[in-house]
């Protein structure tokens, strides 16, 4: 096995599935810990912190506008923070990581891991936000799969240089729409497993 990074479209179904790997490989999952991490090592309220790393609302357009340097700072230190806070949670042991870059910093790192993307077709994606964000209103959740999306692409783009989504920058690529979510946890569990088999030596 090895550390296994996630990142995913929103309403994919990538942190169920991180789950579901984690459990069945008997490994660590970190999401929201890692901002909790960060926001105690920063002294930011953890809202701030999420805040800085999803949402790209008009206010933080605006924002940007008005104090370009203060706005990248903070952002820049926050993600400085979380990176080290990566690193920390990787030296532990093989375990799942969702987003964040993390497939980037740590291959900066020289950590060994197996770096996943997950995406599905639109429509699998809206009845998932549906249900997340309690809306029915095909506005609301396209708005929202939109947002989320632009957010972690821009965070990605900002902090590696890459294009979030490429396939370039993966090591495997599904489709969970297609596949469903089981098929995708064992497709990963598989390709972990194998890492380190005879076979790769």
């Amino acid at each position: 096995m090895s550390i296994i990074t996630i990142s995913r479209e929103y309403g994919a179904g990538g942190h169920s599935i991180g789950k579901c790997v984690a459990r069945e490989l008997g490994i660590e999952i970190y999401d929201r810990d890692i901002i909790r991490n960060t926001a105690k090592d920063s002294g930011l309220d953890a809202s701030v912190v999420e805040q800085e790393e999803e949402e790209l609302s008009r206010a933080d357009a605006f924002l940007r506008m008005i104090t370009p340097a203060a706005y990248v700072d903070r952002r820049e230190a926050i993600h400085d923070i979380e990176r080290r806070v990566i690193l920390m949670l990787a030296s532990k042991g093989d375990c799942v990581i969702l987003g964040r870059c993390a497939d980037v910093l740590l291959e900066e790192a020289n950590v060994e891991c197996l770096n996943v993307f997950i995406y599905a077709d639109v429509i699998h994606r809206a009845a998932r936000v549906s249900q997340l964000i309690g809306s029915s209103n095909p506005t609301e959740v396209q708005r929202a799969m939109k947002r989320t999306d632009a957010a972690r692409h821009s965070y990605y783009q900002q902090f590696t240089g890459r294009k979030w989504g490429d396939y370039h920058n993966y090591n495997l690529c599904l489709d969970s729409g297609l596949l469903g979510y089981e098929t995708c946890v064992k497709l990963i569990c598989d390709a972990a497993r194998g890492l380190h088999s005879p076979s790769n030596a």
